[in-house]
């Protein structure tokens, strides 16, 4: 039998819960998620550790957060809640168009940034697709990171990098696992990251990139 997580889809509605310290800006996204056919509030914060604390409570299934909080900042709820053994999925939904904090969010497991200027019915489109698995970035940040970043994996860790060389290698998941010394599931978190900083959707694309390097390394080696 497989087991299942909070992630998954369910008979009822996809539950949320938000996090912002203004309470006028948190009541506002909190009434458009309502409104939006199945999803749900079932709860909200102003804070880090009130987020925290209300997560272990209540457990949604997704988190929209604040950057900016009193007592730190929404990656470190983000990452507080992945240690405390959290399957929310966190989506960052912030007023900065930061490619730095972009990074830092995708490091600590967000599954999307977007910026409070979208529209409504992109918050609830974004919670419903981060709820079934996917990674987004809103589309004008990853056209200006493209832009801005001629290697697509300057942001990358060294983690993701050799999975991204292991994956060039023709390896699958269960192998790189094995050749790193991590557990598979370790390999696939890394794979969503890496995928949502290089602005690609599927793994082969990954192991595309990966073998055209190596053709270029190869046509510039003197030797």
């Amino acid at each position: 039998m497989r087991a299942t997580n909070a992630t998954e889809p369910s008979a009822g509605p996809i539950t949320v819960m938000i996090v912002d310290d203004h309470e006028v800006v948190r009541r506002g996204i909190a009434e458009v998620v309502d409104r939006s056919e199945g999803l749900s509030v079932v709860a909200e914060a102003g804070s880090v550790a009130e987020g925290q604390r209300r997560a272990a409570l209540v457990q949604p299934q997704v988190i929209l957060v604040d950057l900016q909080l009193p007592d730190g900042t929404g990656i470190d709820l983000i990452r507080r809640l992945a240690a405390a053994g959290s399957t929310a999925r966190p989506i960052v939904l912030t007023s900065f168009d930061d490619d730095r904090a972009l990074a830092e969010a995708l490091d600590a497991g967000a599954a999307a940034y977007l910026l409070k200027s979208v529209r409504g019915a992109e918050i609830s489109d974004v919670i419903h697709a981060v709820a079934a698995g996917r990674v987004l970035l809103d589309e004008r940040t990853v056209t200006r990171r493209r832009a801005e970043h001629e290697d697509p994996t300057a942001d990358l860790t060294p983690s993701e990098l050799r999975v991204v060389d292991l994956i060039g290698e023709g390896l699958s998941n269960r192998e790189i696992a094995e050749r790193l010394s991590v557990a598979e599931k370790t390999v696939k978190n890394h794979i969503t990251s890496l995928l949502a900083k290089m602005g690609l959707q599927r793994r082969t694309q990954v192991a595309a990139w990966a073998a055209g390097r190596k053709n270029r390394e190869w046509s510039t080696d003197p030797h």
